[in-house]
């Protein structure tokens, strides 16, 4: 019965807004900026996942030649790179805990 009642109230809420006799929640949402990444912080945020430049360079979604030049300063990541490494600053551990990055046990 707990279903029908939650359904119930919902249904009486939207009855009630549409009336103008209650007013709706709402939320607003904001999108921090993108991070710039310098050479030596691409390269910091990957010596702490514990990933070589290869397998970086798989998490990430591009080539390994892509990883070597953000770190030599020739390039720089843009968009969902950023949004990526970012994650990954906040915690090392998100490539594994994220699943996109899995141990293999060895016997």
């Amino acid at each position: 019965m707990r279903l029908f009642d939650d359904i119930k109230t919902g249904l009486g809420q939207a009855m009630e807004y549409e009336k103008g006799k209650l007013k709706a929640r709402t939320t607003t949402l904001t999108v921090e900026p993108i991070d710039h990444f310098r050479p030596e912080e691409i390269h910091s945020i990957r010596i702490q996942t514990g990933l070589t430049q290869a397998l970086f360079a798989k998490y990430m979604g591009v080539s390994v030649k892509t990883v070597e030049a953000w770190e030599a300063g020739r390039n720089h990541p843009e968009g969902a790179a950023c949004r990526l490494l970012s994650m990954t600053r906040n915690d090392p551990a998100f490539p594994q805990k994220s699943g996109i990055v899995t141990a293999l046990a060895k016997p």
